[in-house]
């Protein structure tokens, strides 16, 4: 009798906190339908970037406002503003103390912090992450989306393989005394896994730069013209070329297990 083995843990787990936040969602191909159609039917490159990774949503309605000095919030159904320096989600704080152990009760993350450096806000999805060992999460802006001018998302590597904690993001909001609102079904940062070597020092230090074209390599000639000339001199040059042999190669990399 052979010996069962336990599956391979996901490459992400997402544990929901709080009860009301969505559930994370596969990034989508269309960018949530906003690309355009021949992009969307041609262009590879787009929508694979487009798809890479998880959207992730705030776990409520609300609305932030900034002076250029001090931040105010509120959400739906509250008559005034809030002054803001750290928030709990409604009703969060009573639910983790019923749930959590003795030692860890009192200390549940804060759903909304008014950074010190003027008009950064930080903003917690609701969500914990933990990633396969060796892997860790890029927090980024919507990939391929239009983004609000109200604010700006800062990018962030989370080792989410070894750092336990809440999964939020920083914002920079950019305009003043006008209510920047956000919305629990639609997301506000995607999350990417990535292998800890992608953006490893070690890696990201091996590299050269060619200065001319006289470096170049005929075999690199011939990939050029492959990739370049051969599409512009066909006869019948069919649409999508670069995205039908990317899928091709990553149907044939699923068949071999790679």
């Amino acid at each position: 009798m052979s010996e069962e083995t336990d599956p391979p843990p996901p490459l992400v787990v997402f544990h929901r906190l709080i009860p009301q936040a969505r559930i994370p969602q596969r990034a989508d191909r269309s960018a949530i339908g906003t690309l355009p159609t021949r992009a969307f039917r041609y262009c590879e490159a787009i929508t694979s970037a487009s798809a890479f990774g998880y959207y992730v949503f705030p776990p409520m309605d609300f609305s932030l406002m900034w002076d250029g000095t001090d931040i105010v919030w509120t959400w739906p159904g509250e008559p005034g503003w809030y002054p803001l320096a750290t928030a709990q989600f409604p009703g969060f704080r009573d639910l983790f103390d019923q749930v959590a152990p003795p030692e860890i009760r009192e200390f549940s993350p804060p759903f909304l912090t008014a950074m010190r450096e003027p008009g950064i806000v930080q903003i917690w999805s609701g969500l914990i992450a933990r990633t396969a060992p060796g892997w860790s999460l890029l927090v980024r802006p919507l990939a391929n989306l239009p983004r609000s001018p109200a604010y700006e998302c800062y990018e962030g590597v989370i080792e989410t393989d070894r750092w336990f904690g809440p999964l939020f993001i920083n914002l920079r909001l950019a305009k003043t005394d006008i209510p920047i609102s956000f919305r629990a079904d639609f997301p506000f940062f995607q999350a990417q896994p990535l292998p800890r070597a992608a953006y490893d020092d070690a890696g990201l230090n091996d590299y050269r730069v060619n200065p001319d074209l006289a470096a170049l390599r005929p075999e690199d000639w011939d990939d050029y013209y492959e990739t370049v000339v051969r599409p512009n001199v066909q006869t019948h040059r069919p649409r999508g070329q670069y995205a039908a042999a990317a899928r091709k190669r990553r149907a044939a990399d699923d068949l071999s297990g790679n």
